[in-house]
């Protein structure tokens, strides 16, 4: 009787390992879901060098070094279907702001990592503006304190302000400013810290004062915020005036372009 018992486990895990090893069970079909800015079609090529074999004995090292291809895809992580599907599950990533960088534009994600370059600005994505003197890479601006507290406003933003940013500068962390596009309207935010209550306070603030023409929102303080008209456009051509003159008396130019000057 035990012998038999015996027999019949031996059988059934031999039977077991065949079918699981077998081309029976083999990857014939590959599905990418989760895409709206990469082509499934794309992922699927790259990946197909795996047809063929066992479900088992995919190669899921090679599989994340093909995958790591693709700099939009964040983090994936895959299903076995028996009996020859898998299915990957791609977590993209998404635009964020826009970084200046030797002519051209830099659309990167929260974590600094970059999308695409552009020639001309694209619009409807905010503008990064960090300190020039500080040297940041923009290739390699998400390590740098100042962006990383320009992100942290950005995400932090409610939805009927966080659409209209236009520029956002960074001089460092806790000197954070933006201006609303299409406005003379700029915000003084700050640190970055407590961002979920200046939050709340912007967004009652511009409900109110969104239609008031020039002005600027100061929510950096910790217990006020207040809402002054300021004229912007004088403010920044003082500014510009007095780069231009500090340029002059160290005989050197004043630079005009992006990067440069305030949020406003």
């Amino acid at each position: 009787m035990l012998v038999g018992v015996i027999a019949t486990a031996v059988l059934l895990v031999v039977m077991l390992v065949t079918a699981v090893f077998s081309p029976i069970l083999a990857l014939r079909q590959i599905q990418v879901t989760g895409t709206s800015q990469l082509d499934p079609a794309a992922i699927e090529q790259a990946v197909s060098d795996q047809i063929g074999t066992p479900l088992a004995l995919l190669d899921e090292g090679r599989l994340r070094d093909e995958l790591a291809s693709f700099d939009l895809i964040r983090s994936y992580s895959t299903e076995i279907v028996p009996p020859d599907t898998l299915v990957l599950r791609i977590d993209e990533r998404q635009p964020l702001a826009l970084l200046p960088a030797a002519g051209e534009y830099l659309t990167v994600d929260a974590a600094g990592v970059v999308l695409s370059r552009a020639a001309t600005r694209p619009e409807g994505v905010p503008l990064v503006v960090l300190d020039p003197a500080s040297g940041v890479d923009p290739e390699h601006a998400g390590s740098d304190p100042a962006f990383e507290a320009a992100v942290r406003v950005l995400l932090a933003l409610p939805p009927s302000v966080a659409g209209q940013v236009d520029r956002i500068a960074a001089r460092t962390r806790d000197d954070v400013a933006f201006t609303i596009a299409g406005t003379d309207q700029r915000v003084v935010w700050g640190s970055a810290e407590d961002a979920a209550r200046k939050a709340r306070t912007l967004e009652v603030l511009y409900a109110q004062y969104s239609g008031s023409g020039p002005g600027e929102y100061n929510v950096s303080g910790a217990d006020s915020a207040v809402f002054r008209t300021v004229d912007l456009a004088a403010e920044e051509a003082a500014a510009q005036a007095a780069r231009d003159a500090a340029a002059q008396a160290g005989g050197g130019s004043a630079g005009t372009a992006e990067g440069t000057g305030t949020a406003g």
